[in-house]
């Protein structure tokens, strides 16, 4: 269990940093073009952010959890990490 928990931490971590790239390239969009799309993309990436932010503070202060949900956290986790991960891709570009 503590190898999926790390995988967890691990992708928590990196989709808050990925968060943080989308949260400035759309933020900064939408103080140029003061778009409701950019601006609902922003508010989407904070509350993502928040999210992730309160999934890593609950793994690295695991409560007691069974190794089936901390499994299926892990999967969502890294699932987090791949759409992320896409969106940052085609917002770079």
């Amino acid at each position: 269990m503590t190898l999926t928990l790390d995988v967890a931490r691990v992708a928590a971590a990196v989709n808050i940093l990925l968060l943080l790239v989308l949260v400035g390239i759309w933020g900064r969009n939408y103080l140029e073009i003061r778009s409701k799309h950019t601006l609902g993309s922003t508010l989407f990436a904070l509350f993502l952010l928040a999210e992730n932010a309160l999934a890593l503070f609950y793994y690295l202060n695991p409560p007691q959890m069974s190794t089936p949900a901390v499994r299926a956290m892990m999967y969502l986790q890294i699932l987090e990490f791949v759409g992320i991960a896409f969106l940052v891709y085609v917002t770079w570009d």
